[in-house]
């Protein structure tokens, strides 16, 4: 017990270094300088105004939900048909190709990314937007697999075998029962995807061949000191943008596992 006053002071300065620069983006966003210091000088909306006006901010937000649909869409298609591979059958090689398919969890982004401009540089295909989302796929489909194969091993296999005695096929089984208990799954995923896709800056710097991109468009709009104010400000919404798709992908997940296993809000389905 005498510990637990210094787990917690350990848990809210940990919290506070973790947390405290996104706590100084609205804080600076809405203070009425281009230089990023206290005191603070005031309140405005001007540079959520600049940042508006911005014809490439436009077109780089543009292209970034481009991409990130493209990614999150894919990306989630290919973990459905993994983790339904992986949790109902059993093929030569199985582990192997799981694990692979993991792999871009662990490698370093930077390895990935290299490893990529020099294969498509190559075999003679253009750095485009195209281009970003085969990258940003490669990277997003692990975390695709890893949320559906949980929303796979939920599912009762009693519901699948029932169906299939009453004479339904494997596709419509899959289709009329096993796709709407792991639809919250999906959505977990698509919207987890979107958000990593819509971050990511490496892959979509590498691979951009000078396309606007927002991740890569805020890297360089940090080398201009009058331009840090609106991008705080974008980085301000980004924010809340980012936390509210991933609270919409954490309730469809625990969604998906109380489905799964018969209880929705506590009771029975």
């Amino acid at each position: 017990m005498s510990k637990a006053p210094g787990l917690r002071a350990y848990a809210l300065f940990y919290l506070l270094f973790l947390y405290g620069p996104i706590i100084l983006l609205p804080i600076f966003a809405f203070n009425d300088s281009r230089v990023v210091a206290f005191p603070l000088q005031g309140f405005t909306l001007e540079w959520f105004r600049e940042m508006a006006a911005d014809q490439n901010l436009r077109n780089a937000v543009r292209n970034s939900l481009i991409i990130a649909f493209s990614v999150a869409t894919i990306s989630t298609l290919l973990g459905v048909l993994a983790a339904r591979a992986s949790v109902r059958f059993a093929f030569p090689g199985k582990g192997p190709i799981m694990g692979m398919i993991m792999l871009p969890l662990v490698l370093p982004e930077m390895i990935i990314a290299m490893a990529l401009l020099v294969v498509l540089l190559s075999i003679g295909i253009p750095l485009s937007l195209f281009t970003v989302i085969l990258g940003q796929v490669l990277v997003c489909t692990p975390f695709a697999v890893a949320i559906l194969t949980s929303a796979f091993q939920s599912l009762d296999r009693s519901l699948e075998e029932a169906a299939l005695d009453l004479g339904e096929t494997t596709w419509s089984t899959f289709r009329l029962i096993i796709l709407p208990l792991v639809m919250p799954g999906i959505m977990a995923s698509f919207l987890i995807c979107f958000t990593i896709s819509f971050d990511e800056f490496i892959i979509a710097n590498f691979l951009g061949s000078g396309e606007p991109i927002l991740a890569v468009y805020i890297f360089g709009q940090f080398r201009f000191p009058a331009r840090v104010p609106s991008m705080l400000a974008l980085g301000t919404l980004l924010v809340i943008f980012s936390i509210i798709l991933l609270g919409i992908a954490e309730y469809f997940r625990r969604r998906g596992i109380a489905k799964a296993s018969g209880k929705v809000s506590g009771g029975f389905l």
